[in-house]
């Protein structure tokens, strides 16, 4: 017991754990620092980062907003949250660049809360610069987002996955520990966002996260029948040179909300990466979804059933995306309101695949897996407030000289067109290369879409 009450004295500390830059900003100096030192293995030059350029804004007030968490390309000026409008008559207009003060954190995914008065976004790998890794907007202006505040964990780091908690706050997945390695943490914060858990912290939770890799990367909740379903992923700091290989897991965690404890460890044989994982919206069973990077396939996993050995949650093979989708280095999702319809990004297969999954034992595919779509580099997807649009950002991850992950991207945000049957109507785009060319062009990896057309009822996702 005295080592669980070291740990949650460790994680107490994280209310308030949150540095700046390690050199700090001199006039002169610092910029030049800044662009010329040379990358080094693994950690890189905590330098402040560069001043962002000008942008020019727009007054107007769209009745629905994006925000995309975006890195700066050159990865020396700040990284930023971008508002653009979305509405049919002034769609890729530019609302508002709310910086943040760092930069190279490779802004990763996004989140608001369920008020839609604050954005989270995590950082992929701030860890590299030792800088906060979970950075909060202020949207109570949805206009003109301000930068908040940002914290970092205790226990771990490689900040991804966000899920907002009824009463405030956020629970988040941070798919490396302090160092980058397995194992990670399951981190909570409260509803002013100080981090107040890092998950599992009993004796049983901790032994199975250390007898087994624990790298979390996917999260979803059932608050009704309170459950959790994380999914692991790689082990971080795998992906970094020198490196023997990506180090995959083909594993998902089952917990129980209240208590926050793991109840069982499901296993997809040879999985590859289980990146992703979503409950099925008003499914009976809470059945959900999980992509299994290495085989192209998702796994529908009844976390309400037994299995033959009395075990907690069964798992079993769902679909098989076919070949192209193998090995495709991410495989994201995003599931309709009314569990009708599945969506995933095959990141390296430039394709974004549609599935009618009301009838679970008679799936039906609606794109042409051979279709040449225009995308390059698919990653991020998410279906808009209204159920009619489906919007992804083309760039999963770029490590550069220092990593073996560099997957092809044109760095475009998709406002696709959903059809009535579910079916994908490629439309619109924004180009953040051109839009910020500026800072060397920008890397958009994530979006939060802002539904505002009844005011008595505005929707955030």
């Amino acid at each position: 017991m005295k080592y669980v009450a070291s740990l949650a004295s460790l994680v107490a500390l994280g209310e308030c754990l949150s540095l700046p830059p390690l050199i700090p900003t001199i006039p002169g100096v610092t910029e030049a620092l800044t662009t010329n030192a040379p990358p080094l293995p693994i950690l890189q030059v905590p330098t402040p980062p560069l001043e962002s350029p000008p942008f020019t804004p727009s007054d107007i007030k769209p009745k629905k907003i994006g925000y995309f968490w975006t890195g700066s390309a050159d990865k020396f000026h700040k990284d930023f949250l971008a508002t653009y409008s979305l509405d049919d008559d002034t769609f890729g207009t530019l609302l508002w660049v709310t910086d943040v003060p760092s930069s190279g954190n490779d802004p990763h995914h996004l989140g608001p809360s369920l008020d839609g008065k604050t954005i989270w976004g995590g950082g992929l790998l701030s860890l590299l610069k030792t800088q906060d890794t979970g950075f909060y907007f202020d949207t109570s202006n949805p206009y003109r987002p301000k930068f908040l505040k940002s914290n970092r964990g205790i226990l771990a780091s490689i900040a991804d996955e966000v899920r907002a908690k009824p009463d405030g706050g956020f629970f988040i997945t941070y798919m490396g520990s302090a160092v980058g390695t397995s194992p990670g943490r399951l981190v909570e914060t409260d509803a002013d966002f100080n981090i107040i858990h890092e998950w599992p912290e009993d004796v049983e939770g901790t032994l199975n996260i250390l007898g087994q890799q624990f790298s979390p990367h996917g999260l979803s909740i059932d608050w009704e029948k309170k459950l959790i379903l994380t999914s692991d992923f790689v082990e971080p700091i795998s992906i970094l040179k020198p490196s023997l290989g990506v180090r995959h897991a083909d594993t998902l965690r089952l917990w129980d909300l209240d208590s926050r404890k793991i109840l069982s460890t499901l296993t997809i044989p040879n999985g590859g990466g289980i990146q992703d994982v979503k409950f099925i919206p008003g499914h009976p069973e809470s059945a959900a979804i999980a992509t299994a990077v290495h085989l192209g396939q998702l796994w529908i996993i009844y976390p309400l059933r037994k299995d033959a050995n009395g075990n907690q949650g069964v798992i079993e093979e769902l679909y098989d995306l076919g070949p192209k989708a193998r090995d495709t280095i991410a495989i994201y999702s995003d599931i309709s309101q009314d569990g009708k319809y599945f969506y995933a990004t095959l990141t390296t297969a430039n394709h974004i695949a549609a599935l009618d999954i009301s009838d679970l034992d008679n799936i039906k595919r609606l794109d042409d897996p051979d279709e040449d779509q225009p995308t390059v580099g698919p990653h991020y997807v998410k279906i808009t407030p209204d159920q009619k649009h489906l919007v992804v950002t083309d760039y999963f991850v770029q490590t550069g000289d220092i990593g073996i992950i560099n997957t092809p991207a044109d760095f475009k945000a998709l406002y696709i067109d959903l059809q009535e049957d579910g079916s994908l109507s490629f439309n619109r785009t924004i180009d953040f290369n051109k839009e910020f060319a500026n800072r060397g062009g920008a890397k958009p990896h994530s979006s939060v879409v802002f539904d505002l057309t009844d005011p008595e009822n505005p929707l955030y996702y």
